[in-house]
């Protein structure tokens, strides 16, 4: 009998993508590593569900990605069949006034954590001929207003995905990119509105800066299942480079590849209106 493959997740909190795929890669029969910094936001779902183990993880500590690495070794043998780096945060701020430490902060869990998880986990990988899975996103193709830190460290990680699957194909070792849209899951909360200065040429259209983070952008995304379902299926057929998906991924893809520029402004400024909101303001 073949040993149980294994799937390894960051960021799985309850109500997030993370869980949406582990719960779908328990379904297709593998052994699901559900990593997150903190246990207590696991669903109780995950946490009793049989080939589960819950592993505390900090993406951005050397310390507790290498002790996540012994973890697995022991129950797998020095294998990974698959490690999906899907930890991500992001802001919604103007470039203006954001800080560069807040930016760096959001770079570190975007890009190089996932780098750092590679470099970890690459001996498991390459022992298993298997696959790295990279949720970037589709922000790192669309330069939604507001988000430049979040799309920059996303368009930072496609590119290094990208450049990584040329890097391990000869070792025997997939890489999948995600480009992610609209999934419906809890991540936009009120907590995470940007406290904007009043001296900021932005301040008159604030409401609609804060608006960001109320998840009206996931109205036409997917659920966590419907998503977690397809990366499974990609996954399990031997898929490699970019992946669309979310909600209205194909004609999203390529509606926007096919624009031309002034027409992709007009997409831009239909979901994000930056430019009508300022010219209200200024005459105010």
């Amino acid at each position: 009998m073949a040993p149980r493959k294994s799937v390894l997740i960051t960021g799985c909190s309850a109500g997030g993508i993370g869980e949406g795929l582990a719960e779908a890669f328990r379904e297709k029969g593998y052994h699901v590593f559900a990593t997150l910094r903190t246990p207590s936001k696991i669903s109780k779902t995950l946490s009793s569900a049989e080939y589960v183990t819950i592993l505390t993880l900090d993406v951005l500590s050397s310390e507790s990605i290498s002790a996540a690495v012994e973890s697995v070794k022991k129950e797998t043998g020095d294998r990974l069949d698959v490690l999906i780096n899907n930890s991500g945060e992001g802001i919604f701020a103007p470039a203006l006034d954001t800080s560069i430490e807040a930016g760096k902060k959001i770079f570190d869990l975007n890009f190089w954590a996932p780098m750092a998880m590679l470099q970890a986990f690459s001996p498991l990988l390459i022992n298993a001929k298997g696959c790295i899975v990279n949720n970037t996103s589709a922000n790192s193709v669309f330069p939604m207003p507001f988000m430049s830190v979040y799309n920059g460290s996303k368009a930072s990680l496609a590119t290094a995905s990208e450049t990584w699957r040329y890097e391990l194909q000869p070792l025997g070792v997939r890489t999948i990119t995600l480009v992610t849209l609209a999934v419906k899951t809890q991540a936009f909360t009120k907590d995470r509105q940007f406290k904007m200065p009043e001296t900021s040429y932005y301040f008159q259209i604030r409401e609609l800066i804060n608006g960001l983070t109320d998840g009206h952008l996931q109205t036409n995304g997917i659920s966590t299942k419907q998503y977690a379902t397809k990366v499974v299926r990609e996954v399990e057929k031997g898929t490699v480079g970019p992946v669309w998906a979310g909600g209205s991924a194909l004609s999203a893809k390529w509606g926007w590849w096919l624009s031309p520029q002034f027409v992709r402004d007009m997409i831009v400024e239909s979901f994000i209106p930056v430019a009508s909101e300022m010219a209200k303001a200024l005459q105010r």
